[in-house]
């Protein structure tokens, strides 16, 4: 049986970017933090990396796709998302949360691109606090791991 999959060497070449939520920035801050840790630690150049800034979670599928579009796969090798919606007590986590995570992949389809999803949704600001950088490690370094392990994989394809 043959096996494809990627690693986690990004190489000095690769260009990526992170989209990240401007929204609840006290997690999202710490989430970038972790995917350039991530991004430097795998082999990344600094220089290479380029973070696009978002009003809230719900915008970050509308700044992919305007990347994509105009990128056409000439600038980036992959777009790592990242943001955190916090339930509170509207209705409104609901509808934000589903229509950024449908818009992400709807996109990353789209272009057959190198997409890397890190939109927290959580019901505690404690438990956002978990997964950015605590207890339950940093999603953000998690999310581009993922994104330079499917760059990798994208390649051998």
């Amino acid at each position: 049986m043959n096996t494809f999959q990627g690693n986690l060497n990004i190489g000095s070449a690769e260009r990526v970017a992170i989209i990240a939520s401007r929204f609840n920035h006290l997690i999202t801050d710490r989430l970038v933090e972790g995917a350039k840790d991530s991004f430097i630690r795998h082999g990344g150049d600094e220089s290479k990396l380029d973070l696009v800034l978002v009003p809230g979670a719900y915008e970050i599928p509308f700044a992919l796709n305007k990347i994509l579009d105009k990128d056409k796969g000439k600038k980036y090798s992959g777009i790592c998302c990242l943001g955190a919606v916090i339930r509170g007590a509207t209705p409104h986590f609901d509808y934000v949360s589903a229509e950024a995570t449908k818009g992400i992949a709807n996109v990353a389809l789209k272009y057959n691109a190198c997409v890397s999803f890190g939109l927290l949704t959580t019901d505690t600001i404690e438990q956002a606090i978990e997964r950015a950088g605590t207890k339950a490690g940093n999603k953000g370094f998690e999310a581009m791991n993922s994104l330079i392990e499917l760059i990798n994989l994208y390649k051998k394809f």
